[in-house]
């Protein structure tokens, strides 16, 4: 397997508080791997750090061999790293087609055609509505829609799950899963577990900053560290 991203002896203070040292690991074209923890824990913590929002203090992040530790987003971006947000930031009185457009500029200069790319995640029928009178749930696919438009090979996605009704969580479950067939790597932030388990067949999972287990979520339940960190014991 060809070696994507890799995070390698990280740490990160803020405010006083050490959020996470000594983290590492390694992600591969198409995996789809689940960040699990306890509130605290590092998890969003670490997608911020793989994706500019902090520099880390002590490490390297690496994508597709390249330092990127701290680099701007359009400029991560255009190598082929983007996110996703647990609460979406679209351009609220611009069409849903013009959003995924201006993405497609940003990221991948254009290669992209922002109408197949709503057609790929359920928005076709939307394309001309403004982005600020969409649902929560459609603002969440709107959201993937503009991040899948700068040509991902990375893909962190952070609790996309929150607040979508079990139907809306089935379609996103697919559409995330049909990303692995693209050779789109997801590191996914999620508390939803049955949600997790369908899209991530490896999950890490982390407290206090820390890595305590790799593997499947069903392990991970019967981990007798796993088991102490979300109930102390």
């Amino acid at each position: 397997m060809t070696t994507l991203a890799t995070v390698h002896n990280t740490s990160l203070a803020l405010g006083g508080e050490t959020l996470f040292d000594g983290l590492s690991l390694q992600v591969h074209e198409g995996d789809h791997i689940g960040l699990v923890g306890p509130n605290g824990s590092g998890k969003t913590t670490l997608i911020n750090v793989i994706s500019g929002v902090h520099r880390p203090e002590q490490g390297t992040v690496r994508f597709r061999g390249r330092e990127v530790a701290g680099m701007a987003a359009h400029r991560l971006a255009r190598l082929g790293v983007n996110r996703t947000f647990q609460v979406p930031r679209p351009f609220k009185e611009m069409s849903v087609r013009d959003n995924v457009r201006v993405a497609a500029i940003f990221g991948s200069g254009g290669r992209l055609d922002p109408d197949a790319v709503l057609e790929r995640t359920g928005l076709a029928a939307l394309a001309a509505r403004e982005a600020g009178a969409l649902n929560t749930g459609q603002q969440k696919q709107l959201d993937l829609a503009r991040a899948l438009a700068t040509d991902p090979g990375l893909l962190l996605v952070d609790e996309i799950g929150a607040g979508l009704n079990p139907e809306e969580l089935h379609a996103m479950a697919e559409r995330l899963l049909a990303l692995r067939e693209e050779g789109i790597a997801l590191l996914v932030v999620e508390h939803l577990l049955d949600f997790l388990n369908h899209i991530a067949p490896r999950v890490i999972v982390l407290s206090a900053g820390r890595e305590i287990f790799q593997g499947s979520l069903a392990d991970a339940a019967q981990d007798e560290q796993v088991v102490e960190a979300f109930i102390g014991g």
